[in-house]
Parts: structure tokens; sequence; C-alpha cells
């Protein structure tokens, strides 16, 4: 099968724009050096700190999940020769920030993204190499608002959830299980467009001895959902399947996780007077006695809103065959599942454990395989990849759906405690997971073609283009012969919309 890697962006007019735009954020004023010549310099307060306002404050900042702060010149400047360091790694584990798309593949539209383009690495780059500067203080922009409760990445939610607050003691063991089930106040039905948690506990945050985000916080994960509870029911023991009707499920929450935003059109259901419900909860001790409780931060749609799509239940993943050999690199982890129905992938998820280093999503329709993403793995920051709207892949039924997962079982690999050990399939960190928990929809004919035809008019495709992840969206566009009137070319685009694909 022909294998095709290569990517050609859509909108080149925005995508010059943004470089332009990139270029006068980043461009250093000119100086004068000792010769005479015209030299850049740059300096904290006007080309880094906008940078790290955008990329890294949101967990570098008091009350934060990273083990210092960078909001003033005075706390960054010890740490600039390791922010040069770790924002040079781009798409492995250990790169700051976590986000690990390859730019080099795939898909390249996402929401949320806060990776840093060449110019900005280069611009730190220059500015830790020539000593850091601080420059001028009146050029440092707004200090961002990032009080403990109140900061939200994904904006001020309409509804905030609080679970119970758990107590975990310092050195204890780890607890699997579920936790008590909380009402929601809510007295109408709502669809969400996104879905934010945060753990909130008692934790000093100016114990800089933590190194990692399990040191921060003591859930490890929540698998969880939203019913109503029959009259009467335990409120503790509402039962654990995640398909019971008229209950709703939501995507897991991890440690490091960031927010989980829905498809604009594919909006989850909260119902009224439903509960809160963990079907599964993992807690670990953070080295200190803790009590901690979730918030839980869901944004609604407007009211009268109605989703498009139905979601689209598939298990991407492989439970059976993990074999992972000791003290070896580049190992392979393959899963695939055929489309039963036309999909719009809204987010790729991948799900790995400790010796998980990559993993790419790949679309096989016809002869041809094309890599949809590839992003690398670090088991310390769980990210979920919204693509931007627009650029969802489009993928008609027979589409194979294929990952591939990329692990590393030598000392290399820092989160593995003992790569002496063999390793496969089960539930604790020690065993291993591969699975892309990304979240998909399932469209009619009349919406899979809908949605082509909205996307080609957007980007202004010819035959010419290439589109990443919609083998069809160019199959429609007609091709006149010589001596074709126009009613014969809008002939032919009827006859070719009403094609099934």
């Amino acid at each position: 099968m022909k294998k095709r890697e290569t990517r050609i962006e859509w909108g080149v007019t925005a995508s010059i724009g943004i470089a332009l735009a990139t270029a006068l954020v980043v461009a250093p004023a000119p100086v004068h050096g000792q010769s005479g010549e015209m030299q850049p310099e740059l300096t904290f307060s006007r080309d880094i700190a906008p940078i790290l306002q955008r990329s890294c404050q949101n967990c570098h900042r008091p009350g934060g999940v990273a083990p210092m702060s960078l909001v003033t010149y005075d706390q960054v400047r010890p740490w600039a020769p390791m922010i040069k360091q770790k924002t040079q790694i781009r798409d492995r584990a250990g790169a700051m920030p976590p986000w690990y798309v390859e730019k080099d593949i795939g898909i390249q539209a996402y929401k949320y993204d806060p990776s840093l383009n060449d110019g900005e690495l280069a611009a730190i780059a220059a500015w830790v190499d020539n000593g850091a500067p601080e420059g001028d203080p009146a050029d440092l922009p707004e200090p961002l608002d990032f009080e403990s409760e109140a900061f939200w990445v994904a904006g001020q939610p309409d509804l905030i959830v609080e679970t119970e607050e758990i107590f975990m003691e310092a050195g204890s063991p780890d607890w699997w299980g579920e936790i008590k089930s909380v009402p929601i106040p809510l007295e109408e039905d709502r669809y969400v467009m996104s879905v934010e948690i945060k753990e909130v506990n008692d934790i000093d945050v100016s114990d800089t001895g933590r190194e990692t985000v399990g040191g921060r916080y003591i859930f490890h994960h929540m698998i969880w959902s939203t019913r109503v509870l029959d009259e009467g029911a335990d409120p503790t023991l509402a039962g654990s399947s995640l398909e019971d009707e008229g209950a709703t499920s939501w995507p897991v929450h991890e440690v490091g996780r960031n927010p989980d935003i829905f498809d604009p059109e594919a909006g989850r259901l909260l119902r009224a007077g439903s509960s809160v419900v963990s079907n599964s909860v993992h807690l670990h001790s953070s080295g200190r006695d803790t009590r901690s409780k979730l918030l839980i931060g869901f944004r609604f749609h407007p009211e009268g809103y109605e989703p498009r799509y139905p979601r689209a239940r598939m298990a991407l993943g492989n439970a059976m065959d993990i074999d992972i050999e000791e003290m070896k690199a580049g190992q392979e982890l393959h899963a695939y599942e055929v489309l039963e129905e036309h999909t719009k992938i809204i987010t790729f998820e991948p799900h790995l454990h400790a010796p998980g280093e990559r993993m790419c999503l790949e679309a096989i329709w016809g002869y041809n395989v094309e890599t949809l993403s590839c992003v690398g793995y670090d088991h310390n920051w769980v990210r979920g990849y919204a693509y931007e709207d627009g650029h969802q892949p489009l993928l008609p039924k027979g589409t194979v759906l294929h990952i591939i997962g990329y692990m590393n079982n030598t000392p290399d690999n820092t989160n593995v405690p003992d790569p002496r050990n063999w390793s496969g399939s089960g539930n604790r960190s020690v065993a291993n997971m591969f699975i892309d928990l990304g979240m998909r929809v399932r469209m009619t004919d009349e919406q899979f073609l809908g949605e082509m035809e909205e996307r080609r008019e957007q980007f202004s495709l010819t035959k010419n283009d290439h589109v990443i992840g919609c083998p069809l969206c160019l199959a429609a566009i007609p091709v006149p012969s010589p001596g074709e009137t126009d009613s014969d070319e809008q002939n032919a685009d009827a006859d070719v919309d009403n094609q099934q694909p």
C-alpha cells in the first residue's frame, strides 16, 4: 500500500499571517554593538514573558502543578538554562510545554495548542545564551490572574461540582475503588461544550521538593459518569455500568490532563437531577498527609441547542497482545478498527503506560495509508489533542483506523522504574495499556457529503490540493472536459454529490 506522510497546510494565507505575527512578537529590538554594527538583544520583559504567559504559566505559577513558578523575572532567571534545554526537546517525554505533537507529519491544527514555534524557540535560546537580560520592566505584559480556584484553561465554567473531600495519609499504599456520588444542582437538561477537572488540596504549594505532577496530587485518575439515580438508591454504591439507560459517560480524569473540548455539533448531555458517579478511582500518596477534592467544571451550549451528531462508540486498542520485552527500545504495538459508519474524529488521545514513548494514528482507505497524527508520550502528562474545527478527519465507512505504539523499556526511559522486567497488559502502572481514547462522532450519508462540501468552500480547495484526513473531499470536485458548458459542469457536480462514498 502507498504510504503518505507528507503534509500540505490548508489556508496558506493564514499560515503566512501567523508567521509574520510571530516574527513581530519575537523579533528583538536592534541595538548598537561595541563595533558599531546593529545587533539584536532579546529581553525577558519584552520578548520572553509573553511566551511564558501563553505556554508555561498555566502550570508554572503559584498553586500550579509544576515545581517552580515562572511568573516574575527573579523566579525565571535561575531556571533559564533548563528552560532552554526543556523547550528544545519539542515532542518527547520531558518536553516543555508538555505538548507532544510532531510538527513534520500529519494534521497540525489543534485547539488549545501551547507549543512553541521555531521563532519562539530561537528567541529563548538566544536570550539564554546572551545572559538572560531582564530589560525594562515597563515592557512587561499585563500579568495573568491565577487565583487557584478561579482560573480555568477552557474558560469560566457555567457549573462547578465538588466531590467529597478525601484524606490520604503520607506513605499509604495505592487505593482503588469508588467515592461517594455527588448530586448536581441542575434543574433542566443541558448540553455540555467542554468539561475540565481540577484537584484542589492542602499541599503546601511553596514546597519545591516535589518533582513530578503525581507529587502535587493524590488522584491518579477517575473514570466517571453522570446519571439520574433511582429513588432510595445508595449514593455510595450507584453501580458501575457506563452504559446504563439515563447515564452519560465522560472522558476519564487523569493527573496532568488538559480540558476536554467536544465537537461544536456533538455536545454531551448533562441531565437534570443527575449525580456524578465514580466508576473507578485510583488514589496514591503524595508523600505527605493530604486532604483533597475534585472540582468538575462544565461549560454549556446555549439553551435550545441540539447536537447534530451522535457519538461513535468503538474500541481502538489492544488489551490482550501486549508483550514488552526487557531492556529493549523501539518495540511496536498495533491495533486496528474498521469504521462501519462515516466518522469524524474529534480528538486523538494516546493512552500508554510507563514504557510508552510515541503513538501514531493512521487511516487506511483503498490503497493508501495516511498518517493523521503522531505524538510523543509522557506517562506523567495525559494529553488529549482536539483537532481544530474544519480540520477533524472525515473518514468514510470502510476506512481502517490503525494505531502504532512505540515502547522504550530501557534505562533511557526515566519513567520506567526497572527496565529489566517484562510487562504485559494490566491496570497497574507497572503493567501496560495501549488505547486511543479519542472522541469520535458518526455521520449519515447526507451529513458526510455536507461536511465535505463545507470544507471545500472553507479552504477553496481545488483538484490539485491534498487534504490530510479527508480522502473523499476532492472526489466531488468536477473536472470539466474541453468544450463543456456551465450547465454541463453544474450537472456533473450534482451527479458527483449524489454518489455514495
